[in-house]
């Protein structure tokens, strides 16, 4: 593959989309919702063989079930794309506008980024959200799934480029890197006179990879250790309902939680709790000696915390636990263990609320819900290209507005002089 070729088109179909009307670029994302819903059987049988292969490889069930589409999961990418139609194109908006001192009328006004490079691992759902945000916002994008999601992503990129076809825009709009070959990916990290923003979705690996070798722009985001810290004054009935949810709904994403922090006050009533909750979906609690002795002999999975434990992030049924004095304890553990992308505090003082609001440096902050809610359909966007922990330009999960960046547009009458 020429990736400079690939870059060059990308350009010049961005610049074509850049001024493509909002019913164009919605009548695209609807023929891909039909054509996804259309192309089912076919779509998930090359999904069967990407199962296939990955239990052959040993991969674990944790990372399976990223890999994994049934019908209900393709039901619901086709409506997320669908929901994305029925979102405010950004492209044009004004930020804002006033009149300077010389009668010139300045305004900014928001614009698409140009070229996305997006390099992401074990998830086929990842396809069709770039390419239905990007077409939202006129970005063009190329994108590079993992060897994992091979067969897969071959029949999703078809659904895109015969929805683009029909939709008379350029099929070089989203354009898809075939071969796993890693020189590719570093070719791509260079490739900046066409490509304006890398985003790498998948493990720290991946984007330490991205961050050192690229010489464009990257958005860093998707991993980071999830925490809620259950306060002295929270409802432990109901605590239990989140972090049960938090858990075990689907701990392969990476807003599940990872580490729970327990007040010592509560520690008595609440661990046992846990454990009895915890057991019931076979959750593995590793726990450091402030938290042991509570679950031992309650918890049918239970190890001793090691070091590194909790800079982890689980992905599966694991769950870190730690007992901590207060709010501000729990606030130090999380500051010292990558407490960037979605953390939660369980509690009814609206001061240790604030407290834990203001002090924690994640991404999305939650006070009484569940981590599980940083998702980009959660959050009323349709979908989200990455979720971003990083501080500069977008944070959480990035939408449609975060695909985007803004020019100045000055209008007088025939002004010449400042």
């Amino acid at each position: 593959m020429n990736l400079e070729l690939m870059g060059q088109a990308a350009q010049q179909a961005a610049f074509e989309l850049a001024t493509a009307s909002t019913k164009q670029k919605n009548q695209a994302l609807a023929i891909i919702a039909d054509e996804l819903e259309a192309n089912a059987e076919v779509i998930l049988a090359a999904n069967a063989k990407d199962i296939a292969a990955a239990k052959e490889a040993g991969m674990t069930d944790a990372l399976i079930d990223r890999l994994l589409l049934n019908e209900a999961r393709l039901a619901g990418i086709a409506a997320d794309v669908r929901n994305v139609i029925g979102l405010n194109d950004p492209v044009g908006a004004e930020l804002d506008s006033k009149v300077l001192e010389n009668g010139m009328r300045l305004s900014r006004r928001r614009v698409p980024l140009g070229v996305v490079g997006v390099i992401y691992e074990a998830r086929p759902n990842v396809t069709i959200d770039i390419a239905a945000l990007c077409l939202k916002t006129g970005n063009a994008s190329i994108l590079r799934g993992g060897r994992e999601t091979f067969h897969s992503n071959m029949e999703l990129v078809k659904v895109i480029q015969c929805a683009l076809q029909k939709a008379d825009l350029p099929q070089a709009s989203v354009q898809y890197i075939e071969k796993p070959d890693r020189e590719l990916v570093t070719q791509l990290l260079k490739l900046d006179q066409y490509v304006d923003m890398i985003i790498p979705r998948g493990g720290a690996g991946l984007h330490k990879m991205c961050k050192e070798n690229s010489t464009i722009p990257v958005i860093i985001g998707g991993f980071g250790i999830s925490h809620i810290y259950v306060d002295d004054s929270a409802d432990l009935t109901r605590s239990l309902d989140v972090v049960e949810n938090a858990k075990v709904q689907r701990p392969s994403a990476c807003n599940a939680l990872d580490t729970l922090l327990v007040s010592e006050k509560v520690a008595e009533t609440f661990l046992p709790r846990l454990a009895e909750r915890m057991n019931a979906s076979q959750v593995t609690l590793v726990a450091d000696e402030s938290a042991f002795d509570w679950l031992d002999g309650k918890a049918a999975n239970l190890r001793p915390v090691a070091e590194g434990d909790f800079d982890t992030e689980w992905l599966s049924y694991t769950l870190g636990v730690k007992v901590v004095a207060d709010v501000n304890e729990a606030i130090a553990h999380m500051r010292k263990h990558n407490a960037s992308h979605s953390d939660a505090i369980m509690t009814n003082d609206l001061n240790a609320a604030e407290r834990f609001v203001n002090a924690a440096g994640s991404a999305a902050v939650y006070v009484n819900a569940s981590t599980r809610f940083t998702d980009g359909a959660q959050f009323g966007l349709g979908a989200e290209v990455a979720v971003s922990t990083q501080k500069l330009h977008a944070r959480g999960p990035m939408g449609l507005e975060e695909l985007t960046s803004y020019k100045w547009v000055g209008v007088a009458d025939y002004l010449s002089r400042a």
